[in-house]
């Protein structure tokens, strides 16, 4: 399967809701990422533009999307930012796949 992190911005409601009655939104959010053929990982907390960011696996770019898509649905994120990851293994093939090929850069 393949491995992703979502970043991830919460309203003010959802904090709101938060902070009156804390909860572990890693175990809501394995629930679905299982129901829908993924494989929750781990989730963290942080400052920034997101306030938090889950890692998941998902055996394709369909899945990946709906469980983030059942996620967002009851509006209690503002904002999401998906990107797939690659482990080591995985860039090493892509490397010496590319670097098995050439291509013309634009000319000027």
């Amino acid at each position: 399967m393949a491995l992703y992190m979502t970043q991830f911005a919460y309203t003010a409601e959802a904090w709101a809701a938060l902070a009156k009655k804390p909860e572990d939104r890693g175990q809501a959010f394995a629930a679905l990422a299982e129901k829908l053929g993924g494989k929750f990982r781990e989730i963290y907390y942080c400052f920034g533009e997101y306030d938090g960011l889950v890692i998941y696996e998902a055996p394709d770019n369909t899945t990946a999307s709906a469980i983030i898509v059942a996620a967002t649905a009851p509006g209690h994120l503002r904002a999401t930012k998906t990107t797939p990851l690659f482990t080591m293994s995985d860039t090493m093939a892509l490397l010496r796949k590319a670097g098995g090929t050439t291509y013309r850069a634009p000319m000027g």
